[in-house]
């Protein structure tokens, strides 16, 4: 049975959309590379994907994803990552919105800067912003239900809803049609594209494609990581390169802590005279004393603690070993100690195979490296490479922004779809930088801009104009520009009250009057 589409479409009252013109034909589907589940139907050749067991995968990666967080190594990985991105700082907002590149009216553009602000509320980013960017960093993938009043959609957003990434799916589904009385490959002739959400709590796997509830697009809020693997053409974590070395680390310092235990203490070897006793009567007897003293350890390697099954603290993995008669009698040597102990190459080696994986300098992990006080130029090439990174994470990020900015200035009639589309590549996001390179870069580069301002001042009004200097000398978004003028208006406002009311500026020397 077919199910009704659920939530609020923008722009078309059917989600299915035709070619963008009847003269644009192309027999190949489109392909975002967002990890949408697509499907192809109609035509002769029309064919139906079972995609089960995909999405089975995909939720056993997240998953995956999730307790590789948890361990420490990771964890502190992404804690280096999230500090550096999102920056919390309670004089700034940690995401400004950028229109300087957008030739709007300034009404416009103050109407748009609201309702920016109006949705990290709604986000609660200044509370939350920094839980929001990791979880979308461990699961590659953010959703957020839209939520409006269906009787007043004009008043905009009213709440967003996170989804689990888990219990929803973005599925497109291409229609084919291949002209009559002909061979040809069949061409595109719609597609459909929704999202699917089903309560995974309930039901353990996806039965069918149309299981669950269809979710209209512009309901639902998604940003994922960028990152494709090309086989599946799944969208995977940043997390992926890094699950091998870390299941690699764990193994080897679970060797290391089970050789240490096993080759730690000097054991003994225990002769034991035996006699003439048959062959089964001395295992018997050797079998007996060995139960008699032996010390039983057990080591967990889930928890790291060693356990004592008999804690007979006396003896410790000792060797028994019959003599027969005519030998010498009854003796006790000693085994040494593992002497290599303390060698730990291979656990530093995949120790930093895991924040490599991960993107992270190496200089971070060791403790033994103090924070340079230097200038920027002594930065080193591994620093500069994480904060190109952690550039290309927020520009990915920043399209949950992107998303529902659109949906909220449409909705409220500040600018229709059309409008939309001609300003969106030219829309940027700031975010507020905190990393010790970049406040000493920029006090750096904010310290030439000053001299270079001081030398032009003779020029500006002759060959320069102010505007010119402050967007090119001074890089003042246009942002800046107009809360610096507003506080400058205010500051000299202040100031002509203030010398109205000073009496000795009303009160003038009857002296001076005279002259």
């Amino acid at each position: 049975m077919p199910m009704q589409l659920f939530g609020l479409t923008i722009g078309k009252k059917n989600p299915v959309r035709p070619q963008e013109s009847n003269k644009e034909e192309s027999f190949v589907a489109p392909d975002s590379y967002d990890g949408t589940y697509t499907l192809e139907t109609g035509g002769v050749f029309g064919t139906l994907v079972d995609f089960t067991g995909s999405v089975r995968d995909e939720n056993a990666l997240i998953a995956k994803y999730r307790s590789l967080a948890m361990m420490p190594e990771v964890d502190q990985a992404i804690e280096d990552i999230v500090n550096e991105s999102i920056v919390m700082d309670k004089d700034q907002k940690p995401v400004k919105l950028d229109l300087e590149q957008i030739d709007l009216s300034n009404n416009i553009k103050k109407k748009i800067y609201s309702e920016y602000d109006g949705i990290l509320r709604l986000l609660k980013f200044h509370k939350r912003g920094v839980d929001l960017f990791r979880q979308w960093y461990i699961d590659s993938k953010i959703y957020y239900h839209i939520v409006l009043d269906k009787d007043n959609p004009q008043k905009g957003i009213k709440e967003l809803r996170a989804i689990d990434p888990v219990k929803i799916k973005k599925i497109r589904r291409v229609l084919k049609d291949r002209p009559s009385g002909t061979n040809q490959v069949p061409f595109i002739k719609k597609i459909e594209e929704f999202y699917i959400y089903t309560d995974t709590d309930k039901t353990s796997t996806y039965s069918t494609p149309t299981s669950g509830i269809k979710i209209a697009p512009d309901s639902i809020c998604y940003s994922h990581s960028g990152v494709i693997d090309m086989t599946s053409k799944r969208v995977v974590g940043y997390l992926q390169k890094a699950i091998r070395p870390t299941n690699m680390l764990r193994q080897i310092e679970d060797a290391v802590v089970i050789y240490r235990i096993s080759r730690a203490p000097e054991r003994r070897i225990f002769y034991v005279d035996v006699g003439n006793l048959p062959k089964n009567k001395a295992e018997q007897y050797i079998r007996d004393i060995m139960n008699r003293y032996r010390n039983k350890l057990t080591y967990d390697a889930q928890t790291g603690e060693v356990t004592d099954g008999r804690n007979h603290l006396h003896m410790l993995e000792d060797f028994w070993m019959p003599r027969r008669e005519g030998g010498r009698g009854t003796e006790i040597t000693t085994l040494d100690g593992g002497q290599n102990l303390g060698e730990m190459e291979d656990v530093e080696y995949l120790l930093k195979k895991v924040y490599r994986s991960l993107n992270i300098p190496i200089s971070r992990m060791e403790a033994e490296n103090g924070f340079n006080m230097g200038r920027s130029a002594e930065i080193t090439r591994d620093e500069v490479k994480f904060q190109k990174f952690i550039g290309k994470l927020r520009v990915r990020f920043s399209e949950m922004f992107l998303q529902l900015l659109r949906v909220q200035l449409i909705l409220k009639g500040v600018m229709s779809e059309d409008d939309w589309k001609l300003i969106e590549p030219d829309i940027r996001f700031n975010f507020t930088a905190d990393s010790y390179f970049a406040e000493l870069k920029q006090s750096e580069i904010m310290k030439d801009r000053v001299d270079i301002l001081a030398q032009m001042d003779e020029y500006v009004g002759k060959y320069y104009s102010v505007e010119w200097v402050r967007k090119n000398i001074l890089q003042q978004s246009e942002e800046d520009i107009m809360q610096i003028d507003t506080q400058i208006e205010k500051e000299n406002a202040e100031m002509g009250t203030d010398e109205m009311e000073d009496p000795m500026m009303q009160e003038q020397d009857p002296q001076q009057q005279g002259a």
